[in-house]
């Protein structure tokens, strides 16, 4: 007994310690950004590179917000993320639920053609893209931007919310057809709460995944008041270079979003593998 104690003992210590270095590994990036955005160009190329900032400079931080008009991406990122996100479960929820409740025909070559979208990169069908783009009047728009986003992140919150739709059980939707509730009541007062986990779950990874792309904006807008950070960020490098420190701020600034995302919603992640256990317990 007290073998298997002590091997339980040893085998927890090494999952803690690979725990602890896998956290340090990903923690170190945000953590040397930070630093990186608080020093001046010496200390980040000469004196000090990797150590804390010995003199912090916060107004790197108001360079980054007055020289590099930061906040005007910050906006545009912001616009084009929220319109596509709502543009996306608009879609993907009455698809969902109809895919996994029920019976209809072509069922299964319409779930195959969303999902297929996870296995076609963005870089494929870049050019077609951008002539289609120019064909309906909507290059150099918000729009460029919305539509493609809205297209290539709906298969993976659909796998995601579907799946949580399948593990409910058929009971609810029963007890609601004999209490004289309608489809639609079903699905928004029924069920749809009961997917909230998996439903926030595809939300955030497809708000990182919009907030981060950097090839459309580049390609598809050329103006800079329409472009939004990860392109913006880029230009920084040519018409600031000395600038390193700001540069750094605007890096920082632009992740705050992502970190409080991640900070208030990644538990919602596990919650969404279990909510059919938990609804059927």
């Amino acid at each position: 007994m007290m073998e298997r104690i002590k091997v339980r003992s040893h085998k927890a210590w090494v999952q803690t310690i690979i725990l602890l270095i896998f956290a340090c590994l990903s923690i170190y990036p945000l953590l040397y950004l930070t630093c990186y955005s608080l020093k001046t160009n010496d200390e980040i190329f000469y004196s000090n590179p990797f150590g804390l900032p010995l003199h912090p400079q916060w107004s790197n931080y108001i360079k980054a917000i007055t020289t590099f008009d930061i906040m005007t991406y910050f906006k545009n990122s912001l616009l084009t993320t929220a319109i596509a996100l709502v543009g996306v479960f608009i879609l993907i929820l009455p698809f969902s639920y109809a895919v996994a409740r029920m019976k209809w025909k072509l069922k299964g070559a319409a779930s195959m053609f969303i999902s297929i979208g996870l296995f076609i990169p963005l870089q494929v069908s870049l050019i077609p893209l951008s002539v289609l783009i120019k064909n309906m009047g909507l290059a150099n728009t918000h729009w460029a931007l919305i539509l493609p986003y809205i297209a290539f992140n709906l298969a993976f919150p659909f796998m995601i919310i579907s799946s949580s739709f399948r593990a409910l059980p058929a009971e609810l939707e029963e007890a609601a057809v004999i209490d004289g509730a309608s489809i639609y009541k079903t699905f928004f007062i029924i069920m749809l709460p009961l997917v909230k986990p998996a439903i926030t779950s595809g939300a955030l990874f497809a708000t990182l995944g919009i907030w981060n792309e950097y090839i459309l904006p580049t390609v598809m807008i050329s103006s800079n008041e329409l472009k939004t950070l990860p392109a913006g960020l880029a230009t920084f490098v040519g018409q600031h270079s000395t600038s390193w420190g700001a540069m750094g701020a605007a890096m920082m600034i632009a992740s705050i979003p992502t970190i409080i995302l991640y900070l208030c919603f990644s538990d919602k992640i596990e919650n969404s593998l279990t909510v059919g256990g938990a609804v059927k317990g």
